[in-house]
């Protein structure tokens, strides 16, 4: 009988171990209850918290769009052209400007003759918005700008007839003065 006693001395002895092993009552998860006079542990499931790593996001930086500055103009050292010249410097991938549409551009705009500029929307720091027809705006525009896609930067080497003539205008654009412009079409609505 006295092994019988101790032996469960000692399994009392190891369960009070194993369940001051396991914290008290309040930790989580873990609860003391007693069962038909002994002190047993009872595991009560609890909502694991998961955590899930996180990526970091590399970016790579776009490189600047050719529409980000202003263009520099170099005018031909050949005679003026008297016929109106196109030229795609950068090809838009947005819609085409049409004939009636309201355009958004930025431009500059030079003498032939001596490279002189006499207007800017840079200069201003802001876009201009108008519509693209006759009356507003010299024919050279009028028939350079239509089938330009926005994103897109166009020259336009204008002769004297379909710029501002034999009036000029101002003091800024003598009479009988070819223009060459740089446009970048923005937007068309």
């Amino acid at each position: 009988m006295r092994t019988r006693t101790t032996l469960i001395t000692s399994l009392l002895a190891l369960a009070g171990v194993g369940i001051a092993g396991c914290g008290s009552s309040k930790a989580p998860g873990i609860q003391t209850a007693p069962s038909g006079g002994a002190t047993q542990a009872a595991i009560t499931p609890t909502t694991a918290t998961s955590t899930t790593a996180t990526t970091p996001t590399v970016t790579t930086p776009k490189p600047p769009s050719p529409l980000s500055k202003k263009p520099v103009i170099t005018v031909p050292k050949t005679a003026a052209p008297t016929k109106l010249v196109i030229k795609d410097l950068v090809k838009g991938t947005g819609p085409a400007a049409k004939l009636g549409q309201t355009v958004t551009v930025n431009y500059v705009g030079v003498l032939y003759k001596n490279g002189k500029e006499f207007d800017s929307s840079w200069s201003r720091g802001q876009p201009t918005s108008f519509p693209l027809s006759n009356g507003g705006l010299i024919p050279g525009w009028v028939q350079g700008i239509p089938g330009m896609k926005v994103g897109g930067r166009r020259e336009l080497i204008i002769p004297a007839n379909l710029a501002y003539g034999k009036k000029g205008s101002g003091s800024t654009i003598p009479p009988n003065s070819p223009l060459v412009f740089v446009v970048d079409l923005l937007s068309v609505s």
